[in-house]
């Protein structure tokens, strides 16, 4: 069963950049609401007791789109809170900096790429940084499409596209809401633990 984890900081650590009156609607309602629709869908069948990445795989194996889109999205939100840092942003160390600089450029060059490819992703869905087995990549998926499903791809770190990740705080400027994600919040430690794994 998925339950809506608490959040790894104070709702108002992230401010200014993301508001407690933001995280209030995405975490209390929009992922709560996708925590319980997946749980409701899930009730009393086999992937009653199977772990949060089980149900979200098989889910996407069985082709059952309305579970698969909110076990996903309670799944994408809880590897969200964990990208995010009041402390974040600046630049990672060891075996994650020298990938990043290996295979995206450096830092630089890894914020050029991951904010052309959230800025220019149509509509909803999400920008990731993601290990291929042989390399660091930055891709996006869409609405609910989650990196975890993606045959060879291990998820490192991610950000929502979704207008009510950022409305309320930015309006429809999702650049500017980009760049404070990687200037300000990006949450290196967990990225590089990640990768560790």
């Amino acid at each position: 069963m998925f339950s809506l984890p608490p959040l790894p900081f104070a709702p108002e650590a992230l401010e200014p950049h993301m508001s407690a009156r933001t995280l209030s609607f995405h975490h209390g309602k929009h992922h709560q609401a996708y925590v319980d629709k997946a749980n409701a869908a899930i009730k009393d069948g086999p992937l009653a007791n199977a772990s949060d990445e089980e149900v979200v795989r098989a889910a996407k194996a069985q082709g059952n789109q309305g579970l698969f889109n909110n076990a996903a999205q309670a799944w994408n939100h809880s590897f969200l809170w964990n990208s995010l840092s009041p402390s974040g942003g600046g630049a990672p160390s060891g075996q994650l900096k020298e990938l990043i600089d290996r295979d995206l450029g450096g830092v630089e060059g890894f914020a050029e790429k991951f904010k052309a490819e959230a800025v220019g992703h149509f509509a909803s869905g999400w920008a990731w940084l993601v290990h291929d087995g042989q390399a660091l990549k930055v891709v996006s998926t869409h609405d609910a499409d989650t990196a975890l499903v993606h045959e060879g791809l291990k998820p490192l770190v991610v950000l929502d596209l979704w207008e009510h990740a950022y409305y309320l705080d930015y309006q429809n400027a999702r650049p500017g809401f980009v760049d404070a994600f990687l200037a300000k919040m990006i949450n290196w430690d967990f990225t590089a633990k990640n990768l560790a794994a």
